[in-house]
């Protein structure tokens, strides 16, 4: 078998990515085509109740300013945190089960677990947990 020369390795080279090229431009034409399908089949029909800005439903009333408490954001922070949680959770007892990763798996799921339970522990000092 010939030593391949550079001419030929280049050429495979730009030859692999030529493909992702292809099949980048072949998902960006679908949709394009997607999209303007859409918009030349879609009926116009603009209204004032269809410009009119709505908040689930119901109609606007008053300013657009709104007192929202602070304290909303931060139980759903919170639940992010827990809900990333448990992600972490099923695939570390699927590879806890798993031959020769018993101790190492252990170890760095309890890391993982002491930064959540420093965050939940600086939460609840700070009165994050109490409803008033």
């Amino acid at each position: 078998m010939p030593e391949p020369t550079v001419a030929t390795l280049a050429a495979s080279y730009y030859e692999s990515y030529s493909v992702v090229g292809l099949l980048a431009l072949i998902g960006v034409l679908f949709v394009a085509v997607a999209f303007g399908t859409g918009r030349l089949l879609r009926p116009v029909v603009p209204t004032p109740e269809k410009l009119m800005t709505y908040e689930c439903g119901v109609d606007p009333v008053g300013e657009g300013w709104a007192h929202t408490q602070v304290r909303y954001y931060v139980y759903a922070f919170l639940y992010v945190i827990f809900a990333v949680d448990s992600i972490f959770l099923f695939p570390w007892a699927t590879i806890f089960a798993a031959p020769g990763y018993g101790a190492t798996t252990l170890v760095e799921m309890f890391i993982f677990l002491g930064f959540l339970a420093v965050g939940l522990l600086y939460a609840w000092k700070k009165g994050v947990l109490t409803w008033t």
